[in-house]
């Protein structure tokens, strides 16, 4: 178990700009940070980051938190294993309770499965560099390569020896169970009982996760022998899905975000010699067809990819098939094919780094310059055969969620293959409405039951321009606890006493309200208990509060989809806009007044029961007063509040 002071150590320490940022392009945005979510699928940036607050918040899904959440949340991390990792970041001795070394290896499954591939990686690196087989054989195959010491240490590369159970045996003495050495796939057991190492004379390529810890491997043979398979890589397991990772990410987030490209290679070797050209933004699929896993990572640091494949048959058809994929998550893409005979990796080998970017620059073609140049020239004279190519392409334009840019690529389009483009748009909506159709429906299209208020209007108890049914109870309540959050320690200096704190004059000021909504309640009872003992609490208390509810509630209370631009406020154009903190006497007030104004309300509603059930008059007339009293009271509420009642 961490200790405590560790934990707020961490919570000391970490800024939620650059834990999230390292996941997710943030820019700026007035006050806060955007970004495309990576908890759902987005095109439109609603992911939110306060640095002031360190809270994040998407108003697209609803996710929120901290910084210790978003680790747990992204990486699928359980609480200690997040601090750990930010602890790691963050350079902070992580100090425990004393545990047995058998409990340190298997508190977690997952965490053990990591430590199982992170040893393994250890020694098939040490095994490269300080043995003779590894050597003469692995390091001499790298250096062959042409790749450099310093790049063979930062991908961790290594050597697995030409034997049946080296690895199992080092495992073994280093007390390993076999349960974890097999579901990573480092060892396979036979049902007669023999076990044997997976990866047995082959160069190792750890693949990590996005915090650098190894998932799996690939291994590649070093042998001849038809028979023999080029690679083998690791097995699905828990914490390896081969869909959902592509090689290189980790050494390559930084710079695809700062170049706002990424560079989509297919192999380990492309990555490496890229790398070691000082091109780094640059990733592969690692000879796996691209998934939407894979795209939508890239897409969180860019929404730019420039696919780089062999100039081969294969290549091509690699290329075509990747292309609407990428299209369809909403990214721009180019494509580049080398010369035949060449890859990104022979071709950077031969020519230098200089030379690469120049190909690249000169030779890449967006998707539809290649695409249509492609299929037209596999359809040659034929008619029929050209029909289907204008046919293709416009389908591919089809996937491309921005209506803008595929205005664009149809006029395009239009010109390359010399056609009208009224006849494109034509052929466009087609593929479009016979997309909807066969899309299914979704439940926020066709809700199964209707709602409440849809139930209203159906049986006639509500009118078209009904607003939905809100507890304004609720809302009231969310209101308070919002103004104690964002302004309780400021203070009240429109009193006399102007050190006296928003917080204590709202919550002298509600002694009487009793709270319904149970979140609410819970913070206010904690603002209380601090205020009783001449305290306030920070906001941290209740962002990283254990009740989930609370610090849900907390986080989403103190996000704002909304950032004012810089242009307004300013001198220079004398365009000036009022904001909340400018008249907070105004809003504490008046949730104060229509906090007072539901207590009345509801006392009103008891003395109307009331007066229904009496028959002696003189109850009656106690009743009566006390009404009217209640009235007048409302009506000076209402008067400060600024509404009419209508009657």
């Amino acid at each position: 178990m961490i200790k405590q002071r560790t934990i707020d150590k961490v919570f000391d320490t970490i800024r939620i700009e650059e834990v999230v940022g390292d996941f997710v392009d943030l820019k700026k945005r007035g006050t806060s940070l955007i970004g495309l979510c990576p908890f759902h699928n987005e095109k439109t940036p609603s992911f939110n980051v306060s640095i002031g607050k360190g809270i994040y918040k998407c108003f697209g899904c609803g996710e929120g938190g901290h910084a210790v959440d978003f680790v747990m949340k992204h990486e699928k991390y359980s609480y200690p294993e997040a601090i750990r990792y930010l602890a790691k970041k963050y350079n902070i001795e992580v100090e425990e309770e004393e545990q047995s070394e058998e409990q340190q290896l298997v508190h977690d499954r997952r965490e053990s499965l990591y430590i199982v591939t992170n040893w393994a990686a250890e020694l098939f690196q040490k095994t490269l560099w300080d043995t003779d087989e590894g050597k003469a054989i692995g390091l001499s195959y790298f250096r062959e390569r042409g790749y450099r010491d310093d790049i063979i240490k930062k991908f961790e590369l290594g050597y697995s020896p030409e034997s049946w159970d080296y690895l199992y045996q080092h495992a073994k003495a280093e007390g390993f169970d076999d349960e974890y050495l097999s579901n990573t796939g480092l060892i396979i057991q036979k049902e007669g009982g023999k076990t044997y190492d997976r990866f047995r004379g082959r160069v190792m390529f750890p693949i990590h996760n996005m915090t650098g810890r190894t998932l799996g491997f690939g291994g590649r043979t070093l042998k001849t022998d038809k028979k023999v398979p080029k690679y083998v890589n690791s097995p699905e397991s828990d914490i390896y899905h081969k869909s959902a990772v592509l090689y290189g990410l980790y050494f390559a987030k930084k710079a695809i975000s700062t170049a706002d490209t990424c560079y989509l290679v297919e192999g380990y070797a492309d990555v490496l010699s890229m790398h070691q050209a000082g091109i780094e933004n640059v990733v592969a699929s690692s000879g796996t067809s691209l998934t939407t896993e894979q795209i939508k990572l890239i897409g969180r640091f860019t929404s730019n990819v420039t696919m780089l494949y062999d100039g081969d048959a294969a290549g091509i058809k690699a290329s075509l098939r990747g292309t609407d994929m990428l299209l369809k998550e909403g990214l721009n893409v180019k494509i580049l094919l080398f010369p035949e005979g060449n890859d990104p990796d022979s071709y950077i080998q031969k020519h230098g780094p200089k030379s690469f970017e120049e190909y690249v620059s000169q030779n890449q073609h967006d998707f539809i310059s290649f695409k249509t140049q492609v299929l037209l020239d596999e359809a040659g004279d034929d008619p029929i055969k050209r029909a289907g190519v204008i046919r293709e392409i416009v389908e591919s334009i089809a996937l491309i969620p921005d209506p803008i840019k595929a205005s664009l690529f149809i006029r395009n389009c239009s010109v390359k293959l010399d056609i009208e483009e009224r006849i494109l748009i034509t052929e466009l909506n087609k593929i479009k409405l016979q997309q909807s159709r066969k899309r299914p429906s979704t439940k926020s299209e066709i809700p199964e039951e209707p709602t409440e208020s849809q139930s209203a209007l159906i049986n006639g108890e509500a009118t078209p321009d009904s607003p939905p049914s809100i507890n304004a109870n609720d809302l009231q309540e969310k209101e308070i606890i919002r103004l104690l959050l964002q302004y309780g320690e400021q203070p009240a200096t429109w009193l006399e006493n102007d050190n006296y704190p928003i917080a204590v004059l709202i919550l002298s000021s509600l002694q009487d309200i009793e709270f319904s909504h149970p979140e609410s309640k819970k913070i206010l009872d904690i603002y209380i208990d601090f205020v009783n003992k001449q305290d306030l609490p920070e906001n941290r208390y209740f962002i990283t509060h254990p009740d989930k509810k609370i610090s849900s509630l907390a986080v989403s209370l103190l996000s704002t989809p909304y950032t004012l631009s810089p242009n307004w406020n300013d001198d220079k154009r004398q365009i000036y806009v009022k904001q909340e903190t400018d008249n907070l006497k105004d809003a504490v007030v008046r949730a104060i007044f229509r906090m007072k104004r539901r207590k009345i309300d509801e006392r009103i509603q008891q003395v109307r029961e009331e007066m229904k059930q009496e028959s002696d008059p003189d109850n009656m007339s106690i009743l009566l007063h006390k009404y009217q009293k209640l009235k007048e009271v409302e009506k000076e509420t209402l008067d400060f509040l600024g509404t009419v009642i209508s009657r």
